[in-house]
């Protein structure tokens, strides 16, 4: 707690009857899952290799809310506010980064850079799998610890003055205290579906496109093949021609063997269903409707201009009022009064909506020109003062 919180809980009666937090559950976003699974353990720096570096429905879904989240319009009664939140840090804009890590993480974590007189001079955002929570005997936190090439750094909550020197923001995640669920869990299935099938296809490709077949053993006398020559032949089969990066490699026959080839044609070929399924099922988990992707056969919305505003609505609004209510409520003993929040008014792709709450609360007749403003969110006063502002 900062030193204006610690005051503000010793007039209210003290802040030591908070309940206490499972200080001993590890979070599978800074480590990985128990071994005891059949699947592989979560990683979060391999699952962004595999989808944000390598997969692009993914690295396209993220970068359209992440990019979206950071030129969104904020607007603030506090102009030295704004400039700390809009400016970029060690070149990263600090409102894209943060939804980044919020989606794909879960967590973001913002490390406030303050001046001699105490200021907070710049916002940085610290790579989440590189930050665990350092809890205290209550479970609650008291520091957080960056990890980084074997080194460890503490960061205190608050600084020797009382000033707070990071501000942590998470997704909802039910079952854990310290950290939120992000998106790259869930999608991590379907990427590796829609990997798996492009490397697939490319193989194929590579070893002549040539289609799978059958394995003919003319038996001659009625003789079937013995036990040593099947074993043989099945182990050679799983060597050297199962898997992805073997698929189409001709077959070397002997001693009665035949290969039948089979037809394929190019639509069973190319696994478009199923990369079709999981690229929709990477949609999904980021939050981005699929029409935007290019993905065919979505018949949820009717344009695209529905489903620019559905996304802006479902995925983009709900993140970016998440990142500004969280840096309001971290920077508040700087600026009690400020206030943090996306313009509509300014979001074209909102605008018709605008237009026709506009449209509806000027032709209420009973209502004030005072209720008015106070519906449409506008400071009270007359229209010259409310622009002023």
């Amino acid at each position: 707690m900062s030193f204006l919180s610690n005051i503000a809980s010793a007039f209210k009666g003290g802040g030591d009857n908070r309940v206490p937090l499972a200080r001993g559950f590890i979070s599978p976003w800074a480590t990985a899952f128990d071994g005891g699974s059949a699947r592989a353990p979560f990683d979060y720096g391999n699952a962004v290799q595999r989808s944000f570096i390598e997969n692009p429905v993914a690295q396209r879904a993220a970068r359209i809310v992440a990019e979206g989240v950071g030129s969104a319009p904020v607007s603030t009664s506090d102009p030295q506010l704004h400039d700390l939140v809009s400016h970029s840090s060690a070149g990263q804009s600090l409102l894209e980064t943060l939804a980044l890590h919020l989606l794909l993480h879960g967590n973001g974590y913002i490390q406030i850079m303050k001046d001699a007189a105490g200021q907070p001079v710049e916002l940085f955002a610290l790579r989440p799998e590189r930050v665990s929570v350092v809890a205290g005997d209550d479970g609650w936190p008291t520091a957080y610890s960056y990890r980084l090439s074997g080194r460890t750094l503490a960061i205190p909550l608050d600084d020797e003055n009382g000033w707070p020197n990071l501000i942590h923001i998470k997704s909802l995640h039910p079952t854990d205290d310290h950290y939120g669920a992000g998106s790259l869990a869930s999608a991590e299935q379907a990427v590796a579906i829609h990997n798996a099938a492009s490397d697939w296809n490319r193989a194929l490709l590579e070893n002549a496109a040539r289609p799978s077949g059958a394995l003919v053993y003319d038996a001659g006398e009625g003789s079937g093949l013995t036990t040593e020559q099947f074993d043989r032949l099945k182990a050679e089969l799983r060597t050297a021609y199962s898997g992805q990066n073997n698929a189409g490699r001709p077959l070397l026959l002997e001693g009665g063997l035949d290969w039948k080839a089979m037809s394929m044609s190019p639509a069973d070929m190319d696994f478009a269903t199923l990369k079709s399924a999981a690229a929709r099922d990477i949609a999904l988990a980021l939050g981005v409707p699929p029409m935007l992707l290019g993905l065919p056969g979505d018949n949820t919305y009717a344009n695209y201009k529905e489903a620019n505003r559905a996304l802006w609505r479902l995925t983009l609004l709900p993140l970016s009022r998440k990142i500004l209510a969280g840096l309001q409520q971290g920077l508040l003993p700087w600026f009690d009064r400020a206030t943090l929040a996306v313009d509509l008014d300014q979001v074209a792709a909102l605008s018709e909506d605008r237009e026709r709450l506009w449209s509806q609360v000027s032709g209420a007749d009973f209502l004030s020109t005072e209720e008015k403003r106070a519906m449409l969110g506008l400071p009270a006063g007359s229209i010259l003062e409310g622009a002023s502002q």
